[in-house]
Formats: C-alpha cells, structure tokens, sequence
C-alpha cells in the first residue's frame, strides 16, 4: 500500500511540473545578425504557432526538431537567456548577386552557386547584366559560358561589398569591361585589371558624385600614377 502512495505521489508531483513547466511563456525576443529581414519579420518566422511561444515547447522543437527554411538564411540558432527570454542569432546567405533568368531573379554567393530565387529584384544587391549562360539550377554554380567574365563578376562584386557601395546593376559589354549603374551615375571601369584600385578610387569620389548624373570612366585607372584625371561626362 505504501509502495502504491509513493507512486502516486510521484506521479502526482510530475503533473504538478509539466504543467508549471507548460504554464511558463516567452515574454521577450531579441534578434541578432539580422539584415534581410526586420527583427519583427524574424519573430514571425520562427515563432509561427502559438505553441512556439511555450518555453518548454520551444525548447524541444529547438533542440530534436528542424528549423523552417527562411529564405536567405543558411540557419538560425535560438538561445534561451532564461525561461521568459530568447534570442534569435540568425546567420545569413552571402550572396553576392543576381542574373534575371526565366521571369525570376537568381541570386549567387561569393562562390558562384545559385542559393535562392524570387519574383522581384531585392534592394542592395546588384544584378548582372550581358552574361551568357545555360539552364541554371538551385544550389548549382551557375552556368556561364564564360569562367574568365565570371571570376570578374565574383571578384568585381566582393570588392564593391568591402567597400560598401551598392550598385543597383552591373553590365558587361561583348569585351568583357563592366559598367556600374549607381542610381543616375554610370561608372565605366574598362576591363579587370586593377578592380580593387578603381573601386577604391570611386569610394573616394562617392561623395563628390552623390546627386549626380553623367558617367566617370575610371578606366584609365593608373595604380603607379596617382594623379590620374578622371573624365565624367555630365547627362
């Protein structure tokens, strides 16, 4: 008999802390690493349910379960600061830029695999222009006839990002020499030698040029002479 309490008894304290554990609810959310999405479109995201909200529930979901697939984010991870609060680190896509393709804008990383689509351009990221390529696949590198133009483009688009200017597009003439279109302002750099100087150059000049409408050819770009005139050509 007394063997027969004791279960009950234990029985009756684990339903007394599921249920204290199942009454316990986050209360804050603070996101981190974010910039595709506001924290607001993040807690969405992740916290679809009602249910998502429950401690306890969302720490099992977290740690056996999968995450949903966001897009533009590789994964995110959740990190419980106590019962009541949780962060969200999200780590995202690298992607460098887009080619339209099929009424669809595909977008690449640093290492040229095509790693997301959507039906509209998104800001901040430039699309590519001039380019011949194949049928191209999700998660594939993407099929260009060229490889020499599209080590270019991957080199040209990672040195625009380590300077932080935003170019809406990028276009490449039969030869091979890119023009960036930034706003109203054009920038002729010519072919790929120097890219990195001729960027570092127009981050220079940026300030100068806000407002502006006209094309610079920075093509005549001298890395040994310093004091090169550049032309810009007014519209």
């Amino acid at each position: 008999m007394k063997k027969s309490y004791k279960i009950l008894a234990a029985a009756l304290l684990l339903a007394a802390a599921l249920t204290a554990l199942l009454s316990v609810s986050i209360r804050q959310v603070t996101v981190s690493g974010n910039s595709r999405y506001s924290d607001q479109e993040m807690v969405d995201l992740v916290f679809q349910k009602r249910t998502d909200w429950n401690t306890l529930v969302c720490y099992l979901k977290n740690r056996f379960g999968s995450h949903p697939q966001v897009p533009f984010v590789e994964d995110y991870q959740l990190v419980f600061h106590s019962p009541f609060h949780v962060e969200i680190i999200v780590h995202e896509k690298s992607v460098v830029g887009c080619v339209s393709y099929m009424s669809s804008y595909m977008y690449f990383d640093k290492d040229g695999i095509v790693v997301e689509s959507t039906s509209q351009p998104l800001e901040g990221i430039p699309c590519v222009e001039g380019l011949e390529f194949g049928s191209i696949v999700l998660h594939q590198p993407l099929p260009v006839e060229s490889q020499t133009v599209f080590e270019d483009i991957l080199n040209l688009t990672q040195v625009l990002e380590v300077y932080g200017i935003r170019a809406d597009r990028i276009r490449y003439n039969s030869r091979g020499e890119a023009t960036l279109f930034i706003q109203d302002l054009e920038v002729f750099l010519g072919d790929d030698a120097d890219t990195a100087g001729k960027v570092a150059e127009l981050s220079d000049m940026m300030p100068q040029l806000e407002g502006k409408k006209g094309t610079l050819y920075l093509d005549s770009y001298d890395p040994v002479n310093r004091q090169t005139m550049y032309t810009f050509k007014k519209k």
